[in-house]
């Protein structure tokens, strides 16, 4: 796939890819989904090696790779994620099938789909299926702790 192709089926500039590809740019989480949305793609795939706390950020959340599973049907990718009270987070949708799970355990976190995103307080569960955009955002003035558990299942 060339570089413009990505840029377009991405929704990002060229000069911001390039930029992303040599390593001179430092992308935002949404950034770097829509880009491995477009690949067929985990995130971790495009993150350079480990790092001692690989932390991506977007405009809300602040998520920190744990550890990453496979097995015969899916890669997993398990985060601690943080979501700063304030303006939410849109992201893009990833690519079809992928799945989202997130455990709460401060805050409320409004998530999910974007034209129907659910709520769990603090010991609650969210699922989706994040082949949509979706979002992120603080209920209120408290900063939310959860995991985030992606499943990206294998073609």
């Amino acid at each position: 796939m060339s570089l413009s192709t990505l840029a377009r089926l991405a929704g990002v500039g060229k000069a911001t890819l390039s930029g992303l590809e040599n390593g001179t740019r430092n992308p935002t989480l949404e950034t770097l989904y829509a880009v491995t949305a477009q690949l067929g793609v985990p995130l971790t795939a495009v993150l350079s090696g480990p790092a001692a706390e690989p932390t991506v950020r977007g405009a809300a959340v602040s998520a920190t790779l744990l550890e990453v599973f496979d097995d015969a049907d899916a890669t997993y990718e398990l985060y601690r994620m943080r979501v700063a009270p304030g303006p939410g987070q849109l992201s893009p949708a990833h690519q079809p099938g992928v799945t989202e799970h997130v455990t709460v355990f401060a805050g409320v976190l409004r998530a999910g789909p974007a034209d129907a995103p659910l709520t769990a307080a603090a010991g609650g569960h969210l699922r989706w299926t994040s082949d949509v955009p979706h979002v992120y955002a603080a209920v209120g003035a408290e900063e939310v702790a959860a995991s985030l558990l992606l499943r990206y299942p294998h073609r």
